[in-house]
């Protein structure tokens, strides 16, 4: 991985943000191990502004899946599309845990949220519609403040639980079933037009260390 830290955490470089290397959650079954690690930056007035710092974590076992991609470079990995398809695809559980480097409303964070993923559901059922809704409902009239955890953790490809608190969370906020949502929702930071790139590029580094 294109990070440093020490056996039990990792630090992500460009906002000096520390993830634990592995760590248990609400709802899921056993613990998740780090993946790789980015940020997210948005632009104001011409000026890049860092807004989180951001994690992928996986089941360990999750790597014994994915021998076809085995001896494949980084690079090789960060432009198929296929093998993150995949990662989403798997049953087997994994969480993105965000960490705000800087205040935000929430209302400010779900909408820039919602820009990303309402545009890649084309056509939203109602069963989108009312996970869109209950996601929305989850950041309206919250205070975002600079440290807070936000944990989207996928049990399997269409059922999502999203925690936000002070430190690792130990109840969940609320459950978000729409494969449309969820799967829309991992495009967002897994597709061809990710909102980290660094992320992305990380993870692909990591897997690219592990399947050689």
């Amino acid at each position: 991985m294109a990070v440093v830290g020490s056996a039990e955490y990792t630090e992500e470089p460009a906002t000096n943000v520390k993830f634990q290397m592995s760590l248990g959650l609400p709802g899921c079954s056993s613990s998740l191990s780090l993946l790789g690690t980015g940020y997210r930056e948005k632009v104001f007035a011409i000026i890049g502004v860092k807004v989180y710092a951001v994690g992928l974590y996986a089941k360990q076992s999750i790597i014994s899946k994915l021998n076809a991609w085995k001896g494949r470079s980084a690079a090789e990995i960060q432009e198929d599309s296929s093998l993150f398809y995949s990662i989403f695809q798997d049953p087997l559980e994994k969480s993105l845990q965000i960490v705000l480097v800087r205040d935000v409303d929430g209302k400010t964070f779900w909408d820039a949220l919602d820009d990303a993923v309402s545009p890649r559901i084309k056509a939203p059922t109602s069963v989108d519609e009312s996970a869109l809704s209950t996601f929305r409902t989850i950041f309206q009239g919250r205070a975002l403040k600079k440290g807070t955890f936000i944990f989207l953790t996928w049990l399997d490809p269409s059922k999502m639980l999203v925690c936000i608190s002070d430190g690792l969370p130990s109840t969940v906020d609320s459950t978000i079933e729409s494969m449309n949502v969820t799967s829309a929702l991992f495009d967002v930071f897994f597709g061809d037009a990710p909102v980290s790139p660094s992320l992305k590029a990380s993870v692909a580094n990591g897997l690219a260390m592990v399947l050689k």
